[in-house]
């Protein structure tokens, strides 16, 4: 008898291989924009989030304190009491449920003006720098209505300059 041996331990051709890295990189391609920009929009979400959380505390330390903190007290204002025995008086913080400041989604420290000057003159203005780290460019995101052009940014994860105080 004539007995032919089959190799069953046949393996892939090369071309065979190309085939299947060339439709993996055409999903990747195809999938991975669409991935980013999601991850993109989560981050200026929880940016806004973390920006109208500590607006909400400063209007907590207003009404204890009868003022906003000034820009050179800062947001730290909100953890500790101010040295200044007449402003802290009736300080009854902290007024942020985290012992820290929170950073915006990039790692940069979320900015901080009283008086304001962007949005409304008698509220502090608020605002992260963005993806960019650059302040007064169009990805900026703020508490103030209104988009970039050098003077803040949008204050929405989906740039429509809806606003956190609409």
């Amino acid at each position: 008898m004539n007995h032919r041996h089959r190799n069953k331990h046949r393996g892939f051709t090369l071309v065979e291989v190309m085939i299947v890295l060339a439709i993996l990189v055409l999903l990747i391609a195809m999938v991975g924009p669409r991935l980013l920009s999601q991850q993109d929009k989560a981050d200026k979400q929880l940016t806004l989030t973390q920006i109208n959380s500590i607006e909400e505390a400063l209007k907590f330390y207003k009404v204890d304190n009868r003022t906003y903190p000034s820009t050179e007290e800062g947001l730290a204002s909100l953890l500790t009491k101010p040295a200044d025995e007449a402003r802290g008086r009736n300080w009854d913080g902290p007024y942020l449920e985290e012992n820290t400041v929170p950073v915006d989604a990039w790692g940069n420290q979320i900015q901080y003006q009283y008086p304001g000057t962007r949005g409304s003159a008698d509220s502090p203005d608020i605002w992260s720098l963005g993806p960019d780290g650059q302040d007064n460019t169009e990805d900026d995101i703020t508490n103030w209505t209104g988009s970039g052009s050098g003077e803040g940014g949008t204050n929405t994860p989906d740039n429509t300059g809806g606003g956190a105080n609409n």
